[in-house]
């Protein structure tokens, strides 16, 4: 993930400065989806982990 992250901030930063080509313009589109799936995909699961109780510790259904 770390990778991704600091190939996304080269090709940003390159962008920045002197432009992007076609191919690294569709690499970092492709990089930021690929990330966004990702930081779904963790969220979701985060957010299924989660245990709701009630007062009395009975586990609730969310």
């Amino acid at each position: 993930m770390e990778e991704l992250i600091a190939r996304i901030n080269e090709l940003s930063r390159k962008h920045k400065t002197t432009g992007l080509t076609a191919e690294e313009t569709l690499e970092r589109a492709l990089l930021r989806k690929q990330y966004l799936d990702n930081f779904k995909r963790n969220f979701r699961n985060q957010l299924d982990n989660i245990k709701f109780t009630d007062e009395e510790d009975n586990d609730v259904k969310h």
